[in-house]
């Protein structure tokens, strides 16, 4: 990688104030761990992000496209090359009709919100969902009985060649925390939801239920990628590693949380190392106790192995 080149393009692609060198990812994870990358760019428009794109291939440097960072560690040591976040500058919400269409950068929440307040039913479940509609759509994000597959219509992407390409339901492929798009490292741009109009006092009630039960049974103050684990078939996560003994296991000031089993939690002051080993502890411990090997919702960029 040129660093030199990939500042000089990045400079003549973005605003001076969407560029950001030796940027900690600390500052932009759920989880507030991780060390610097060399250039963090924030976009806002696919010809920014296009131009970041170009910038990256001249410099000959690895990329990666966040959005929230809701499900990624970041190894203390950091990354070379560049990082995309799509996050406030591009989060535009349109509603026609019953369709709801969200720049990549939308919060799951602000979608539930417009939704709601356009009367319209169907994305409650993804309210407390942290991370945006573009991770939600690549990843078929779920919760409380929901799936972005079950709204989903359609989602422009970015294709690795440069190609804006609009993938339809019937293309995506979701299934559990997967996607096409996932498997063909696609940016998405953008997603449609098709919605349902409903009373919005009725939807409202119904997001703070779900608010209530997951500040009832998750460590929300805490930072965390969420549900560390995927849900291993006719197993729960969360089960399997009470019963191994490891809910409260600590490491530094990483731990699995003790309101719920299947979270690993920042307590204030971890490092990445910390929260990857408490991790690999949780998965030989089940596979010790129960021949079940977890398998992690969380990306993990930077490590060694």
């Amino acid at each position: 990688m040129n660093k030199d080149i990939l500042r000089t393009k990045l400079i003549e692609a973005l605003p001076p104030e969407a560029i950001l060198e030796d940027e900690p990812m600390s500052r932009h994870t759920t989880f507030r761990a991780g060390g610097p990358v060399d250039f963090l760019v924030t976009p806002s428009s696919i010809e920014e992000i296009e131009g970041a794109l170009k910038a990256a291939r001249a410099a000959n440097a690895d990329w990666h496209v966040i959005g929230c960072g809701s499900n990624l560690l970041v190894a203390d040591e950091g990354i070379e090359g560049l990082v995309i976040v799509l996050g406030e500058k591009f989060a535009r919400i349109d509603i026609e009709g019953n369709l709801l269409t969200a720049q990549a950068g939308a919060t799951n929440k602000q979608v539930a919100e417009a939704a709601r307040d356009a009367g319209l039913t169907g994305y409650e479940f993804a309210s407390g969902i942290p991370g945006s509609i573009g991770g939600a759509a690549i990843m078929n994000a779920g919760a409380y009985d929901g799936e972005f597959k079950d709204v989903g219509v359609s989602v422009t992407c970015l294709t690795l060649e440069g190609e804006v390409v609009t993938v339809s339901a019937a293309d995506a492929q979701w299934n559990y925390r997967h996607s096409m798009m996932s498997d063909r490292g696609y940016i998405v741009l953008d997603a449609t939801i098709h919605l349902v109009p409903f009373d919005k006092d009725k939807i409202s009630a119904r997001m703070a239920e779900l608010k209530q039960r997951r500040e009832d049974k998750q460590p929300l103050e805490l930072g965390s990628a969420g549900s560390t684990f995927k849900r291993p078939i006719g197993y729960y996560a969360g089960k399997l590693i009470q019963d191994a003994g490891m809910q409260g296991h600590t490491v530094g000031r990483a731990q699995v949380s003790t309101k719920h089993a299947g979270f690993v939690v920042n307590m204030g002051g971890a490092t990445a190392a910390d929260i990857r080993q408490v991790i690999v502890d949780v998965q030989n411990a089940v596979f010790a106790d129960a021949g079940v090997h977890l398998e992690t919702e969380v990306r993990m960029w930077g490590f060694d192995d």
